[in-house]
């Protein structure tokens, strides 16, 4: 049941590539991140202010901890993702994003001691050759910012956007195994933080007369919000977090190559872009990825099969 979850929050996951695409045409990058990550981060901390009080006596470190945890996992986790929407199909943005796994083996690897071992580093290998096609195809306006024939900023920020959030989850990891602190109170404080930086950067680079948003976008751009946060920050996150305490943040990210599929299908049915078969190939080809490491991860004792009790 757990794993029906995985997939499930993976699949409200992927909607936000669609969703936030739709929300950019009403919205800069910043402010965007801004205002949907302090609306999920008070309304977090409001539900564990009325249920324990007691959460919110952090020490110095543990303060620390989810602050590093807003500026990565939120702040440029999402400025890195939205800048890269603006000139990426929802699809492969979605796709680099896939990157992850990659390197959550090997923050897990300095973090927590998980071994590499010969079946993860060729599920990594394979992983790399099934997502090389997909950074040729479906080239649109990301050709103005092109790096090499190969790489546009567009795709290398969204490189980095894939970095900042698996830094992110290993320190979310690290923060609830460690330490007495709930999956909502972190996501919470981290949302809260990562977004004030992001209001911020926003104030200083956007336009605002009196908000970066124009008064005739300002319904829909408040509906796309509404719904963005509910899924993504309310429920997908907090799913995240419960998942850690049983499955690695290298399992976790790897099964996030079923996003790209989720992505294709939403953005196919929402934004009109084209299916490509390519994408399914090579989400096909990253999967056998997958299997390589979850089957190494079960064997060195890394994935529990059983839930503990809280």
């Amino acid at each position: 049941m757990s794993i029906l979850f995985v997939i499930l929050m993976y699949a409200g996951w992927s909607s936000m590539f669609s969703l936030g695409k739709m929300a950019l045409e009403h919205s800069p990058p910043l402010f965007l991140t801004a205002s949907r990550m302090i609306l999920a981060g008070v309304l977090l901390l409001s539900f564990m202010l009325i249920k324990n009080r007691k959460a919110f006596k952090l020490s110095i470190k543990e303060f620390s901890l989810i602050a590093l945890l807003g500026v990565f996992s939120i702040y440029l986790t999402n400025a890195f993702e939205f800048y890269s929407l603006q000139h990426l199909t929802a699809a492969k943005t979605c796709f680099i994003y896939s990157l992850s796994p990659f390197f959550s083996c090997l923050f897990s690897y300095f973090q927590f001691g998980e071994k590499l071992n010969r079946k993860k580093i060729l599920g990594m290998f394979i992983g790399f050759i099934g997502i090389t096609p997909v950074l040729a195809i479906q080239k649109g306006s990301e050709k103005l910012f092109s790096v090499t024939s190969y790489l546009s900023l567009p795709e290398l920020a969204m490189v980095g956007a894939s970095i900042c959030t698996v830094y992110g989850w290993v320190l979310l990891r690290f923060i609830l195994k460690n330490f007495s602190i709930t999956p909502f109170m972190a996501n919470g404080l981290s949302m809260l933080i990562g977004g004030i930086i992001a209001l911020i950067h926003s104030y200083f680079i956007d336009h605002w007369s009196p908000i970066p948003v124009a008064s005739s976008a300002l319904s829909p751009f408040i509906g796309g919000l509404l719904l963005m946060t509910f899924i993504s920050n309310i429920i997908c996150y907090n799913i995240y977090g419960v998942m850690l305490k049983r499955y690695t943040a290298t399992f976790l990210s790897f099964m996030g190559v079923l996003s790209p599929i989720f992505a294709s299908l939403i953005s196919w049915l929402t934004l009109g872009e084209p299916l490509s078969p390519v994408i399914f190939l090579s989400t096909g080809v990253v999967s056998i990825g997958l299997w390589l490491i979850y089957s190494a991860e079960l064997r060195q004792g890394y994935l529990q099969k059983k839930q503990q009790p809280a």
